[in-house]
């Protein structure tokens, strides 16, 4: 269980960066060159492989890819969702709720013995 919850704190840590590497220059470097926004964001997301790498070779320990991907997706949602409201100022629609709602169940299948 140890495995799994470094395994899991990990890709928190990982879809972090990864949320700011692909979308965190849409408001952050909007009026900088493309070129400053692809450099930045490489930069962040050296850092995000750094971690992401660790993290999937230490869950497929313990874990089938099909697993880790699973929970890497949910993980991708409850990091974004709070990104696109806080950061980007969206709105999450009900469609995006119901999305989540079907991610997680999707968890329960992987799972499932």
């Amino acid at each position: 269980m140890r495995t799994i919850l470094t395994t899991i704190s990990l890709l928190i840590i990982s879809n972090i960066f990864m949320t700011f590497a692909w979308y965190g220059h849409l408001k952050s470097l909007r009026n900088k060159p493309l070129i400053i926004a692809i450099a930045v964001s490489w930069m962040i997301a050296l850092l995000e492989y750094t971690v992401q790498v660790p993290a999937n070779r230490l869950g497929n320990s313990v874990l089938k890819v099909g697993q880790l991907k699973i929970i890497q997706e949910i993980i991708t949602l409850s990091v974004f969702i709070p990104f696109s409201i806080l950061f980007l100022k969206e709105k999450i629609t009900l469609n995006y709720l119901i999305a989540s709602a079907l991610m997680c169940l999707s968890a329960y299948f992987v799972f499932k013995n």
